[in-house]
């Protein structure tokens, strides 16, 4: 996952534009009395001092500041002497402009990023303790007041003065014309588009830190789960952080012939009590009790694996979580819903998150994801999944990971593998290099790539964390268990390569800083996706083969449909909030088991054949990360139809570097210039059934 949180740590443009997720235009009030004639002085006295070519970026410019001149911005000759001094009104003024604010934003973004790097670095790296004051160092967010500052002391105003605010639809509809600096330009006024008062910001930032800090600590006790018997079927020391781990170990058990299937059961129904907070409070990651997931029933341990045992005394409580989960996703939707006011184009967070950070309106990506659901590759895929398995599907089998084309190597075998590979995360990055030309990069690039990321050991399931400025390091964070990393771990972190490669090549490379990224989080997860489905290429285990590719196509469209519910889930939670503002977090809790159960009635129980699951809503990521969830499938998709053009080129490393470091304009431009084709499920459904006919000879 890419992080900025994750959220992400991401840079002032991204703050503006996608993480804090905030529209084009703050609320409008009527301009002061006299902005007018003063407006019109100005025009008149500029537009003869500069030339009738100046005239209309000087109007603009007027219309601009208006719409966020605040009486305590000052007077009238405040404003007239302000546009007289810093409007640019020659080209090679414009261009200072320009060069200046592109650099000193830079700064900002790179020196905020290393802020939060430090700020939250107990909580996001396994190295020790965390001491309680950390949760508040990691919620604090240092640019929180940036917009309020840059306004108060008129440097927005500058900006907004010589370059142009544009709507997503101008930006669609004319932005395929326009020259790079154009798109550097309309990057540069977006960071103005939006004047949120910093208590805002970072209020946001407490609650996200808050559910992050919940998420991160959301473990289960593996071998402290017994079943019927009173066996315990998971072996000492198994400590799985939800969603994440539980999700990983269901795909690991598929190898595991000897009670691998009665695992799998048991996580599910650990899976199912988490989202209807039926789990009891106890034994969230907590060794010193045994739990039944079937029967609810909590015990004192008599198993010291994790710590030691509890003190003898009064039999632990089984009460369940009092709907903590729900709790923080409702703080999380007040605190973004504040700055609703503030965007009367997209007076939602909903459509902020959607018409702004992914610039695809829900309605595409919602019918997109559809498409997926509803076509007839699911129900062929299902069937063959079926077939692979020698059973009836079950609900867990989203979650089928049989199309890895793994050849004989068990989990077990993988994890003996990544372990005497890679004791410590410090490992890991030294073999950066074997690793990067296995992938196809060549040695001199794969270099390159190493001196700019950091490979340093997760407290959570793992994250990329972006560089904010050229020449600063991106991080790789992933798991390292005590006795080395495992084969889930080395998963995770080829993902979070993906990441890294991209965020150095996208800052590095790019033109302009100011375009520095990519469209959006779809299209990072895309690529990291992509990368992480090589995995067993760099370990030096598997080759590329017509079979080969085959199956990966089977394991992406498989993975695609499992992720597209999850995503409609979230956003179905999302309007359900809006709809119900005042809700409480019970209230929460059963409308998202009904809306899962709905979407699956929907799209899956007519090829699962069994009704009512609520598997869908299980995802850590609809609790800690805002509707961060619809970017897996688009990235899905968005992957697939890069990995076709690489496999066509025959160049996994030229063409990586070369969609990447065209950084962030619009998606379907971007997309055009890597594939020639805009964004969408066809080329994957296609491949689909090519694999299927393929496979069946």
């Amino acid at each position: 996952m890419n992080l900025p949180h994750t959220y992400l740590v991401v840079s002032l443009l991204a703050v503006s534009v996608c993480r804090s997720s905030f529209l084009q235009a703050a609320p409008e009030a009527a301009a002061p009395a006299w902005f007018k004639d003063s407006a019109a002085k100005l025009e008149s006295e500029l537009g003869t001092k500069y030339g009738e070519s100046q005239r209309a970026r000087l109007q603009r410019g007027l219309d601009q500041v208006a719409k966020f001149w605040e009486p305590a911005d000052g007077d009238a000759k405040v404003l007239e002497d302000f546009v007289r001094r810093y409007f640019a009104g020659t080209p090679t003024a414009v261009d200072a402009t320009f060069d200046r604010f592109q650099h000193q934003l830079e700064q900002f973004d790179g020196h905020f990023s290393e802020l939060r790097y430090e700020l939250k670095k107990p909580i996001d790296l396994d190295t020790g303790a965390v001491q309680p004051f950390d949760e508040l160092f990691a919620a604090y967010e240092p640019n929180a007041h940036f917009a309020d500052d840059w306004f108060r002391n008129k440097l927005a105003f500058v900006v907004l003065l010589n370059f142009p605010l544009t709507t997503l639809d101008q930006r669609l509809a004319e932005g395929e014309h326009w020259t790079r600096r154009q798109w550097a330009e309309a990057r540069l006024a977006q960071v103005f588009s939006t004047r949120i008062p910093g208590e805002v910001y970072q209020a946001i930032s407490e609650t996200q830190a808050d559910a992050e800090l919940y998420i991160d600590d959301y473990k289960i006790c593996m071998h402290h789960l017994l079943d019927a018997q009173g066996g315990r079927p998971f072996p000492p020391g198994l400590r799985l952080i939800t969603h994440w781990n539980l999700r990983d170990e269901i795909k690991a058990r598929y190898g595991d012939s000897a009670g691998g299937l009665a695992r799998q059961r048991m996580i599910q129904r650990v899976m199912e009590r988490i989202v209807d907070q039926s789990i009891p409070q106890v034994v969230i990651n907590n060794p010193q009790v045994d739990w039944n997931p079937l029967s609810n029933e909590v015990k004192a341990s008599t198993v010291a694996d994790l710590g030691p045992l509890a003190p003898d005394g009064a039999s632990p409580s089984d009460a369940p979580e009092p709907n903590t989960r729900y709790a923080k996703l409702l703080a999380i939707f007040q605190a973004e819903r504040r700055a609703d006011p503030y965007s009367p184009a997209a007076p939602t967070f909903i459509a902020r998150r959607f018409e702004i950070d992914r610039q695809m309106s829900e309605t595409r990506v919602r019918a997109m994801l559809e498409q997926v659901l509803g076509s007839p590759q699911f129900t062929a895929v299902a069937r063959l999944v079926e077939a692979r398995l020698g059973r009836p599907l079950e609900p867990f089998d989203i979650w089928y990971n049989g199309f890895q084309p793994r050849g004989a190597y068990t989990e077990a075998q993988l994890d003996a593998i990544v372990r005497a590979k890679y004791p410590t995360a410090a490992a890991y990055w030294a073999d950066l290099p074997n690793i990067l030309t296995r992938l196809g990069f060549t040695p001199e690039r794969a270099a390159y790539l190493q001196a700019h990321i950091d490979v340093q050991p997760s407290r959570g399931p793992g994250h990329a964390m972006p560089p904010g400025m050229s020449g600063q390091k991106a991080r790789l964070r992933t798991r390292v268990e005590a006795d080395g990393m495992n084969y889930k771990g080395f998963n995770i972190a080829v993902h979070e390569m993906g990441h890294n490669i991209e965020q150095t090549f996208s800052m590095n490379l790019v033109d302009y800083h100011l375009l520095a990224g990519v469209p959006n989080t779809a299209f990072t997860e895309a690529l990291a996706m992509m990368t992480q489905g090589h995995d067993l290429e760099a370990l030096g285990l598997t080759k590329p083969d017509a079979r080969n590719d085959a199956l990966s196509t089977l394991n992406v469209f498989w993975a695609t449909a499992e992720i597209s519910g999850v995503a409609l889930v979230d956003m179905g939670v999302w309007h359900w909030m809006y709809e119900h503002p005042d809700a409480t977090p019970a209230e929460l809790r059963e409308a998202t088991l009904r809306i899962a159960r709905d979407l699956w009635n929907r799209y899956y129980a007519p090829v699962f054949h069994q009704p009512d699951v609520t598997l869908l809503a299980i995802y850590s990521h609809m609790i800690s990360d805002q509707l961060y969830l619809p970017d897996y499938p688009i990235g899905h998709l968005i992957g697939f139809q890069v990995e076709e053009q690489i496999r066509k080129v025959g160049n996994y490393g030229g063409e990586y570097e070369r969609m990447t470091k065209f950084g962030n304009p619009a998606p379907d431009l971007w997309m055009k210039n890597a594939t020639g084709k805009p964004v969408g499920p066809e080329a994957l459904l296609a491949a689909t059934q090519r694999a299927l006919a393929g496979l069946g000879k």
